[in-house]
């Protein structure tokens, strides 16, 4: 859309265990972008622990945004509105950022944008680094895949904020299961980048571990193929075997992929999208890129590295088009955790 008002926005997103601050103007051109990770906290319990991620959030936001507005050579007086994820997520993380914006937006008198964390990891697909030359757009229909660890769907998008939802998972989201397989291999955490590194070891057609394709539906399931994992390696600690991890992550990894891109692929088809657009954290597993660049049906867009993960980058991409289209929030708004992508 190259009639929307430029604008320039400030950014918070604290929706589980990262603190992230970040400047983007026009949606898209990224200024700043400071992210203040928890992982080495959580890692010694295997996962997120959700009082210690707020707690965590309270000492770092305003640090974390003061940089993001050093870094950017501005200061809250140069930005048009701030933006914050309001959900879904980790009640106490969310409110801690929710909180920060509202303040700073009313001492600043500047709107507040409220964003839909999985909106945010969509609109990561259009960010670019400011000062670089600016990628193409994606183009509508776009036919989404949302893929993380708390969330596994796709989304047809015919516009800016419109969204159907086709399908989504009945159980784990690809991310849990990623995490949860790790674990049974005795892999670290997150599960995501221990059982891609394994994999590079491993052969994927080792195990023929299941695919749940779920013939007629859009929809996923991925807590199958945790609990396939989980008796064969049973099987071989029952025969006193050493477990063959590097075979078994990838095996997994690759039913996975296969599952992910072949839903996306047929959906894409179904609707007549023109491109595919795939983010989230798991968007970052190379086998999974790799998957969506080999093929040459549709142009794709995803997300480099960084964007893959929790940033606030992502939610000032989808705050600016909330704000340039109107979508302003009021300074009572509430988060919501468990807000779905509608």
């Amino acid at each position: 859309m190259t009639d929307l008002p430029p604008a320039r926005l400030l950014a918070i997103e604290t929706s589980c265990d990262e603190t992230a601050a970040a400047v983007i103007e026009d949606g898209r051109a990224l200024v700043s972008s400071v992210v203040a990770s928890q992982m080495e906290l959580h890692a010694h319990y295997g996962g997120v622990y959700p009082e210690v991620a707020s707690r965590q959030h309270v000492l770092s936001i305003v640090p974390v945004v003061e940089q993001a507005l050093a870094q950017a050579h501005i200061t809250l007086a140069d930005v048009d509105a701030i933006a914050v994820t309001r959900g879904p997520g980790l009640a106490g993380s969310l409110v801690v950022g929710v909180n920060a914006a509202k303040g700073l937006a009313l001492g600043a008198g500047i709107p507040l944008v409220g964003v839909n964390h999985l909106e945010g990891h969509i609109y990561s697909a259009w960010v670019y680094d400011a000062g670089e030359v600016p990628p193409p757009e994606p183009q509508f229909p776009l036919l989404a895949l949302l893929v993380s660890g708390g969330h596994t769907e796709l989304n047809l998008m015919t516009d800016h904020l419109t969204y159907k939802r086709l399908g989504s998972t009945l159980d784990d989201a690809a991310g849990e299961a990623f995490d949860k397989v790790a674990r049974l291999l005795g892999l670290s955490y997150p599960g995501g980048p221990s059982i891609q590194k394994a994999a590079e070891e491993g052969d994927p057609t080792r195990f023929k571990f299941p695919r749940a394709r779920l013939e007629g539906t859009w929809d996923f399931s991925f807590s199958g193929i945790k609990t396939a994992v989980l008796y064969e390696g049973r099987n071989f600690e029952k025969a006193g075997k050493h477990l063959p991890v590097a075979d078994m992550a990838a095996s997994f990894q690759a039913a996975v992929v296969d599952v992910l891109f072949g839903k996306t692929l047929a959906a894409a088809r179904e609707f007549g999208a023109k491109e595919i657009l795939v983010a989230g954290g798991v968007s970052a597993n190379r086998a999974l890129r790799q998957a969506f660049k080999s093929q040459t049906e549709f142009p794709v867009h995803i997300p480099r590295i960084a964007l893959c993960t929790d940033n606030a980058a992502m939610i000032g991409a989808a705050g600016y088009f909330r704000y340039a289209l109107g979508h302003v929030s009021e300074m009572d708004m509430d988060v919501q955790p468990t807000w779905p992508l509608s």
